[in-house]
């Protein structure tokens, strides 16, 4: 199994460099003795709170690229806190990614309370996504109705090269991924609100975004 390393604390002071440190230790050799093949390593120092950590991102994005199978961590609270750790936790095993810590040494055994927290959140963004696209169909019947014609839409697509690069928002590109949506639907929420950009444009930029924050 393809894995990823996530070590992190919450402080900037050079002591807990020492504590990532151990935290890759450790996890690799979790990682060794369960066979596993560390694909990436990621430390860094932040708050657990905080969702727009570059290190778990770029995770987030390996495991929506098939890149990884599984991920370690220390124990639960490094992948972070309160509703964040929610949140992360849904985006991950959405994915169908296994999370593995040193804690259990092995499997994460999620309690009772998560896991019902976790269901909730899965049935309440089911019924959000069926009517979001019960409203863009409903959208675009009325538009059609008044006279609009998709079909011009795709008069200029055999245009070549010059155009102009679509500005995208990709701070709220970001924050829409992290909360699990998937390209497609990022694309329909931002047309809505007038961006005129295309599935590919988003994942584009959103993989260019990643690719910057990687250290060098």
């Amino acid at each position: 199994m393809k894995v990823g390393i996530y070590c992190r604390v919450s402080t900037e002071k050079s002591t807990q460099e020492t504590s990532l440190d151990r935290q890759e230790q450790e996890l690799t050799q979790l990682a060794a003795m369960k066979g596993f093949e560390v694909v990436t390593i990621e430390k860094e120092q932040a708050s657990g709170y905080d969702l727009e950590r570059e290190g778990i991102l770029i995770l987030l994005e390996q495991m929506r690229n098939k890149e990884i199978e599984g991920l370690l961590i220390q124990d639960e609270t490094r992948l972070g806190r309160g509703n964040a750790k929610i949140a992360l936790m849904h985006c991950i095993y959405k994915e169908g990614i296994k999370l593995y810590t040193v804690t259990h040494n092995g499997e994460l055994e999620i309690s009772e309370t998560d896991a019902m927290l976790l269901q909730i959140i899965s049935i309440v963004e089911e019924y959000q996504r069926k009517l979001q696209n019960s409203k863009i169909r409903r959208g675009m019947k009325r538009a059609i109705e008044n006279g609009y014609n998709p079909a011009k839409n795709l008069s200029n697509q055999h245009v070549g090269g010059g155009r102009e690069r679509s500005e995208v928002p990709i701070q709220e590109i970001v924050a829409l991924r992290i909360k699990g949506l998937t390209f497609a639907e990022i694309t329909e929420n931002l047309n809505r609100r007038g961006y005129e950009v295309s599935k590919a444009t988003v994942h584009r930029r959103y993989a260019e975004h990643a690719e910057k924050q990687k250290p060098i």
